[in-house]
């Protein structure tokens, strides 16, 4: 609507005064005025149209109706008589008032733009106060300005004449300014700020407009007429009147400037309006002067950078430059000292940032062509910011805790900033963690969470840039290179703060404070996390450290070889962790113990790596670093056991992983064997792993009873929990090596029973034969499926196959027969031995169930001769006029003859007798 109305006035003033510029502005300034009043009429009738909207509804009473009281009982006869109730009073009777709408909570009014604010100001100061006479000056300043065109146009008077009428004129103002100063003090300063702008105005147009006055006298009358004003503004304690000397005191250079000037002659200039600014600050809080000091030099200071610097203009620049910085901070700090706010000392956020970021801004430009430059002026401008800090601390600002602390972030912030404009990546995120901790620690002394929580921010800014720039290590020097260092100082800090987070710290007031002090109570335990993993880090890096290359266009050259690379990363693990364990148990500093209970997993993973890569335990070096790291695994169990502080769960995992990984360490010592004497494709490489997981379950077996430790502390562990698995591995292992080896014993012959797979096949059998019957005599929770009976049948089952592979591997070596299902199957040969073999079985367990008197065992051998019979019939049968079949009936039948006569079914067992 303003700038609406401010065109529309500027067509009009335009139009009426035939087309001349001067009708063209006065016309928009009145129609923005016009504009501005019509807006603010306007929302005031729609404020009051909405808060009308947003009132309860009154309610609504009836006029009051008098209640009649009833009439009083007749009174019994009796002796005593009864007190009447009270009759109720009489009351209005009032009708329910309507329901009131409950209005919205208003919404934050939007704030003013720039321009708002200039034409609020114009207007408060125009309306405000005495009108008439300030309206009255507008218009005899426009008459002033009309005269001296009138005067122009007609020829009247010379133009040194009519500029001295204007001069006097203004002189006038002035001093009749000054003279009622003390009678009507508005009316005056209103005439002398009329009075020193007619003077601007005058020095300006002799100079720029009509060239009768040379630029170095107008000048020095600018200086003249700004040094009185601000005089007269101090004498009569008149912001406004040292605003306006101000604004044409910064405005000389600009409306006198002929583009061919010194700077050192325009600074120098400014330098002395900004010693007289802050001349003011040491006596009043005028803010608005030291802002219009403030943008007014550093936005010429900007624009003469751009334009015009050059780097031989440096050294004077850069002292100009620090003046400035200097004098509007020491502004800031005398208004933070002089102002008082409703919560006490206040902070001008514009004064102490601003000089800040418009003089680092302009120091970057003065300094682009030195190499580190901005770096060191980064740390200049921190070393100010935090000197003054102290000062404040120490010269009477004590009270005002929020300057001394804006001054101590926008130091720290300078000083963080000078970092990566000096270092890499790598040492800037060390220097960030140092930092970090530094302020974390600061926090903790002066119980302030703000600066905790910034600490923490910058150490994980830190560590994030370490590993996003992280691309290997080169250095000649083993520890003292960058890459080891960088990783160290960030992992130290971290540490270190963990270490503070291990108890409460003291929690500062407020809202915010006590919502960090919940986060930071769950902080501890993660921030040592991540420094114990940068410590891990700096020495894996270490261990994959490379050495510069010698020759031009060669590559780096590995100190170690990359075989050993992983096994030194894991032994750097494990050996960390168990540091850490043992410092923890001393500081009782629980969250230390953490990394050493899953010691197992690094060696475990780096096992499987090396088994892939076709690298072996035994191999050398690699055994004494698997011994070390094996080693220092079993100590910290056996530590962890003693102290008692690692949750159950977590020891029994480690034990029972341990017991696994030396399964497997196990079966790499045994493929190393196998490769060394070139063996794969053999029985000996096929029965490796199974062979490893029964000797390790023959181990726990006999373990049982055992009081030594692990075996007393953790018996169902180890006897159970660990050896489960493998009796299922084995008892899997068996069944599949019996049905798909045929017994490769090369170099050796092939010798039944006596050849590595079925002594292998045997050896499982017997383990899980044993380790079930000890299992029956510890019944240890959770085995009943094991223990129970019923369990023998799937190992007879599993023995039963083992026993009739080992025939068909004879008829494979010895008879010819291909080691194929369909050979097999097809093969009378082979259905003859199986049929001998089952009915020999058949025997052999219808005479031990004679003998026992077993006689559910004697039906298991009578349903295998059943078995026996029913083959004879389906499939021997089958071979027609072949020697086979006679051999095969006869040898079937006469033991079966055998078995009626000396292995009859024994009798059944009375009810009573003992089982």
């Amino acid at each position: 609507m303003i700038v609406w109305a401010g065109v529309c006035g500027a067509v009009a003033g335009w139009v009426l005064a035939e087309f001349d510029q001067i009708g063209l502005l006065l016309g928009a300034l009145f129609g923005a005025l016009a504009g501005l009043g019509l807006r603010t009429a306007v929302r005031k009738e729609i404020a009051r149209a909405i808060e009308a909207a947003n009132t309860p509804v009154a309610a609504r009473y009836l006029p009051p109706t008098t209640i009649a009281a009833p009439a009083p009982p007749p009174e019994p006869v009796e002796d005593v008589a009864r007190e009447p109730e009270p009759a109720p009073e009489s009351r209005p009777a009032i009708l329910a008032p309507w329901a009131a709408r409950v209005p919205d909570e208003p919404a934050e009014p939007t704030k003013p733009n720039f321009v708002e604010t200039a034409v609020a100001a114009a207007r408060d100061w125009l309306l405000g106060g005495n009108t008439i006479v300030r309206a009255g000056l507008v218009i005899l300043f426009i008459g002033l300005a009309f005269l001296a065109r009138f005067a122009a146009q007609h020829a009247l008077f010379p133009i040194e004449l009519r500029l001295a009428i204007i001069m006097v004129v203004g002189m006038a103002l002035l001093g009749v300014g000054f003279s009622r100063r003390h009678i009507r003090p508005t009316f005056a300063l209103a005439l002398q700020g009329t009075g020193v702008a007619a003077i601007y105005l005058t020095i300006f147009a002799a100079t720029r407009l009509f060239d009768v006055l040379p630029p170095l006298p107008a000048f020095g009358l600018m200086i003249v007429v700004c040094a009185l004003a601000c005089a007269l503004a101090l004498l009569q304690n008149a912001q406004g009147l040292a605003v306006a000397a101000f604004l044409g005191g910064f405005a000389v250079p600009v409306l006198l400037s002929t583009g061919e000037g010194s700077s050192v002659v325009l600074f120098g200039y400014y330098t002395i309006l900004n010693l007289a600014v802050l001349f003011i600050a040491q006596r009043r809080a005028w803010r608005l002067v030291n802002l219009v000091g403030f943008f007014a030099t550093f936005g010429v200071a900007t624009a003469w950078g751009i334009l015009r610097y050059d780097p031989d203009q440096y050294a004077t620049s850069q002292a100009f430059l620090i003046t400035f910085v200097l004098i509007y901070i020491a502004a800031a700090m005398l208004y933070s000292r002089r102002a008082e706010g409703p919560l006490g000392s206040v902070v001008d956020s514009t004064l102490l940032f601003g000089p800040a970021l418009a003089g680092f801004g302009l120091q970057v430009g003065l300094v682009r062509h030195i190499e580190f430059g901005s770096a060191f002026s980064a740390l200049g401008f921190g070393a100010v910011y935090l000197g003054l800090a102290v000062f404040a601390r120490r010269r009477g600002y004590a009270q005002n805790v929020l300057l001394r602390d804006s001054l101590i972030a926008i130091g720290v912030g300078f000083a963080t900033l000078a970092i990566p404009l000096a270092l890499g990546a790598r040492w800037t995120s060390s220097a960030w963690a140092l930092e970090g901790a530094a302020a974390f620690w600061v926090g903790m002394r002066q119980a302030r969470w703000l600066p905790r929580a910034f600490g923490l921010a910058l150490q994980a800014v830190a560590a994030l840039v370490f590993v996003s720039t992280l691309d290997g290590t080169i250095g000649a020097l083993p520890i003292f290179n960058a890459t080891f260092l960088a990783a160290m100082l960030i992992a130290l800090p971290l540490l270190a703060t963990a270490w503070w987070l291990r108890r409460a710290l003291p929690k500062g007031e407020g809202r915010f404070a006590r919502s960090w002090a919940e986060v930071e109570d769950h902080l501890g335990a993660p921030v040592f996390v991540a420094g114990f993993a940068f410590w891990w880090l700096a020495w894996a890096l270490e261990a994959v450290r490379t050495l510069p290359p010698v020759v031009a266009g060669e590559g780096p050259l590995p100190v170690f070889g990359p075989a050993i690379q992983p096994l030194l990363v894991m032994l750097a693990y494990v050996a960390s962790a168990g540091i850490a364990a043992v410092a923890g148990r001393r500081l009782d500093w629980r969250v230390a113990t953490w990394p050493a209970r899953v010691t197992l997993v690094p060696i475990v993973v780096t096992l499987i790596g090396q088994i892939v890569a076709g690298r072996h335990v035994l191999l050398s070096p690699d055994f004494a670093l698997w011994g070390a790291a094996i080693g220092v695994h079993v100590a910290l169990l056996r530590a962890a056991d003693r102290a008692g502080d690692t949750p159950p769960a977590w020891q029994r995992a480690a034990h029972v992983g341990t017991v696994w990984l030396l399964t497997l360490g196990l079966a790499d010592c045994l493929w190393l064997g196998i490769d060394r004497a070139a063996l794969w494709g053999t029985s000996w490489a096929g029965v490796v792993f199974l062979l490893s997981a029964t000797l390790v379950l023959l181990a726990l077996t006999a373990t049982r009873g055992r009081a030594a430790w692990p075996f007393g502390a953790h018996a169902t562990a180890y006897f159970w929990v660990a050896a489960a698995p493998l009796a299922a591995l084995v008892f899997l292992g068996v069944l599949t090596a019996a049905l798909s080896d045929p017994g490769r014993a090369a170099p050796l012959p092939y010798l039944p029973l006596l050849n590595p797979l079925e002594l292998t096949l045997a050896l499982g059998l017997a383990a899980l034969w044993l380790w079930r019957r000890a299992l029956v005599a510890a019944q240890p929770t959770g085995a009943g499926a094991i223990t129970a009976p019923t369990a023998l049948a799937p190992l007879a089952l599993l023995a039963f196959v083992v026993v009739n592979t080992v025939w068909l591997r004879i008829a494979h070596h010895y008879l010819g027969v291909d080691w194929t299902a369909d050979a097999m199957i097809d093969s009378f040969t082979v259905q003859t031995g199986l049929a001998i073999l089952w009915t020999l079985l058949a025997l052999g367990l219808m005479l031990v169930a004679h003998r026992r008197m077993e006689r559910r065992l004697w039906l298991v051998g009578a349903a295998l001769l059943a078995l026996v019979v029913v083959k004879l019939l389906l499939i021997d049968l089958a071979n027609a006029g072949g020697g086979e079949r006679v051999v095969t009936f006869m040898a079937v039948g006469l033991l079966m003859l055998v078995m009626g006569y000396f292995a009859p079914l024994p009798p059944a067992r009375d009810e009573g007798a003992p089982a």
